[in-house]
């Protein structure tokens, strides 16, 4: 990868991903209009840790690792890895061993203020030929030889991406955090727009981060999202911005909204769970992102607001970017660009943590 280019990337030839990965990525938004997916319904009861494996039935699913490591110099940089599932609705009555009924893509990046972008890299697959999988039953998705494996409270994530590899392990200190009512997240006035969704913060982080010809021991704190849906943005929404904090004091927020195409809040939610373990639900009203500073890609031409007041009920926090050159680019995966990056946050009362940003929608309307 040229030094200043963080454009996602596969390890394959390029001639190859050309014809591998943009089909796949059709597939996985042209769904035909037959196909029946089920709805997220309201009063579900989520069960663990069987709901921690995949939901195959269902048109969308992503399990999403964030956090911030430090190396034995103290060094500080942030970490992402997410694995995404499709169900396209093509081909299902098939009984052909090729037809791609279930396709499955993966990100990871380095957010590393010593080279000041991202290093990115992706994969992408259709399941099967134990080339690519997501297990039911608990969490354990892969893609070649990138993995994410669930043992009870721990999980494993090994990345062996082209300029850097990942060897991650990742401990639960804290109980699942449920979103939304009981873990159904709704994300439009309709209650059908809702996903199923849960989190795991404040998960220690213990492993190596080998780039640039070096092995680094790093400790850390994560966050681990897992969302499945069919229907996740409402009529009218573009993207979304989304928080995922680990507080200081052992506490967490989430926090979201969903913008139309003025960049007004269509819809929003988030959940706080404070240190000493009381738990919060906000309704979209109480949620508020209110911009604070503007980057402009010099590759896409693309501007995010990647500093953000954000205010959750009585919970406000001040986010900076660990440095402003956070964007990925993974229109040869998912289809799409969007801004990832590691934050500080601040708040009255020495209220700290850190955490990460999503920014999506900006490049143009998201499909899923």
């Amino acid at each position: 990868m040229p030094p200043r280019a963080c454009s996602a990337q596969s390890t394959m030839n390029p001639l190859r991903r050309r014809f591998l990965i943009a089909p796949l990525a059709f597939l996985a938004s042209a769904a035909r209009s037959d196909v029946r997916y089920p709805d997220v319904q309201p009063g579900t009861t989520l069960t663990f840790p069987a709901d921690e494996g995949a939901h195959p039935e269902f048109r969308t699913e992503w399990w999403y690792v964030t956090g911030w490591l430090e190396d034995e110099t103290a060094h500080a940089f942030g970490f992402q890895v997410t694995f995404f599932r499709s169900r396209p609705g093509v081909a299902e009555a098939s009984e052909s061993r090729f037809a791609p009924k279930q396709l499955l893509f993966a990100h990871a990046a380095l957010a590393d203020p010593g080279v000041s972008h991202l290093t990115v890299d992706q994969r992408a697959g259709r399941e099967g030929f134990g080339l690519a999988s997501a297990t039911s039953g608990r969490t354990d998705v892969r893609i070649g030889d990138w993995s994410l494996v669930q043992d009870d409270k721990r999980y494993a994530a090994r990345i062996a991406a082209r300029d850097f590899t990942l060897d991650l392990v990742f401990a639960a200190r804290a109980p699942i955090l449920l979103q939304g009512d009981q873990g159904v997240s709704r994300k439009g006035p309709d209650p059908l727009d809702a996903s199923f969704y849960y989190s795991r913060p404040q998960l220690q982080v213990e492993g190596s981060v080998e780039s640039g010809a070096r092995t680094r021991r790093v400790t850390g704190s994560a966050w681990l999202d897992h969302e499945w849906s069919s229907r996740y943005l409402t009529r009218g929404a573009v993207g979304w911005d989304w928080i995922g904090v680990n507080l200081d004091d052992g506490g967490a927020l989430m926090a979201f909204r969903i913008r139309d195409p003025r960049g007004e809040t269509l819809w929003a939610g988030g959940t706080h769970r404070a240190g000493h373990g009381v738990r919060r639900t906000f309704a979209p009203a109480e949620i508020a992102f209110l911009p604070q500073r503007r980057w402009r890609s010099p590759r896409t031409g693309i501007e995010y607001p990647v500093s953000f007041e954000v205010r959750a009920g009585e919970v406000s926090l001040l986010l900076e970017p660990l440095f402003p050159d956070q964007e990925l680019d993974a229109r040869a995966g998912v289809g799409a660009v969007y801004w990832e990056g590691a934050v500080r946050a601040t708040g009255p009362g020495g209220v700290a943590g850190r955490g990460y940003l999503e920014l999506t929608g900006y490049a143009g309307a998201l499909r899923i």
